[in-house]
C-alpha cells in the first residue's frame, strides 16, 4: 500500500502577519484547526508540521501534532515540504497543506489526493472553485485556471482567462492553493530553476507546466478563506465565535 503524507508548512516570519499560525480563536491555534482538519482525512496515513520556528513546534507538541523542524532558507513551501519528503523514504504522495487555511475541510482535502492517486500519470494535483464575481475575476491576487476537458490545467494566470470574446460564454474557475503530489514529482519540481512565466505571474506552478509536468485538477464548492491580514484573522474570529 503507499503511503500518502499530509505535510503542513508553517512559517512564524509572516510579512503581513507576524505569528500568525500561533494566532489564536476561541483558545485554539490557527495550525491547530488545520492541523486536525487533516488528521480527519481517510485517504491519509501520517499529517506533520514543517517549520522553521522552535515556538511553532512547541505549539503543535502541545496539543498532541506532529512537527518537524526545517531550515530557515527556503523560498517556498515547497521547498520546506520537499526537505521533509526527503527525509521519509516510505512517503510516496505529499499534500502541501498550507497553515493558514482553517476552514479547509477533510472532504476537500481528500478530493485531491483522489485527483492525483487515481491517475498514474499525474505529477501534481490540486483544486479549483467557479467564479462568477467579476470583481473577483478582474482581481489579480485571485489566480484563475484553465483546464482541459479531463481536468488538466492548462495554465494558470493572474488575468482573467479564458479572454471572453463572446458575451456569457466563459466560465472562470479560481484556484485553491492546496497541492498534492507524487514524491518524485516534488523533489523534482524543486530542484528544477525558475521558469520565464513562473516568474511573470508570480506562480510557482507554472515551473511544472513549462517542464512538461501534469497537473490534474479537481472542482469544488467551497471556498476557503486563507488568513494573511489582521482583517482575515478578524472575519475568521468572528465566524467561529459568532
Amino acid at each position: 500500500m503507499k503511503k500518502i503524507a499530509i505535510v503542513i508548512p508553517a512559517r512564524y516570519a509572516s510579512t503581513r502577519l507576524p505569528a500568525k499560525p500561533l494566532l489564536e480563536v476561541k483558545g485554539k491555534p490557527i495550525i491547530q484547526y488545520v492541523y486536525e482538519a487533516a488528521k480527519k482525512s481517510t485517504l491519509a496515513q501520517d499529517v506533520i508540521v514543517a517549520t522553521d520556528d522552535e515556538r511553532i513546534k512547541s505549539v503543535v507538541e502541545a496539543f498532541g501534532g506532529k512537527c518537524e523542524m526545517t531550515r530557515e532558507d527556503h523560498k517556498c513551501g515547497s521547498d520546506r515540504i520537499a526537505e521533509v519528503a526527503n527525509r521519509h523514504n516510505d512517503f510516496d504522495y505529499i499534500l502541501n497543506l498550507q497553515g493558514d487555511e482553517p476552514q479547509i475541510t477533510p472532504e476537500v482535502i481528500d478530493m485531491a489526493i483522489k485527483a492525483l492517486i487515481d491517475d498514474e500519470a499525474v505529477d501534481i494535483s490540486t483544486l479549483v472553485r467557479k467564479i462568477t464575481s467579476k470583481e473577483q475575476i478582474e482581481n489579480p491576487n485571485c489566480v484563475k485556471c484553465v483546464f482541459d476537458k479531463n481536468f488538466n490545467a492548462l495554465y494558470f494566470s493572474r488575468c482573467p482567462i479564458p479572454y471572453e470574446r463572446n458575451a456569457n460564454e466563459a466560465d472562470y474557475y479560481a484556484h485553491i492553493g492546496i497541492y498534492g503530489y507524487k514524491k518524485s514529482s516534488l523533489i523534482k519540481m524543486t530542484q528544477l530553476n525558475q521558469t520565464p512565466l513562473e516568474k511573470q505571474e508570480s506562480l510557482e506552478q507554472l515551473r511544472a507546466l513549462e517542464n512538461g509536468m501534469k497537473i490534474k485538477v479537481a472542482i469544488t464548492t467551497l471556498n476557503p478563506t486563507g488568513i494573511d491580514t489582521i482583517e482575515d484573522y478578524e472575519k475568521f474570529k468572528k465566524l467561529i465565535e459568532g
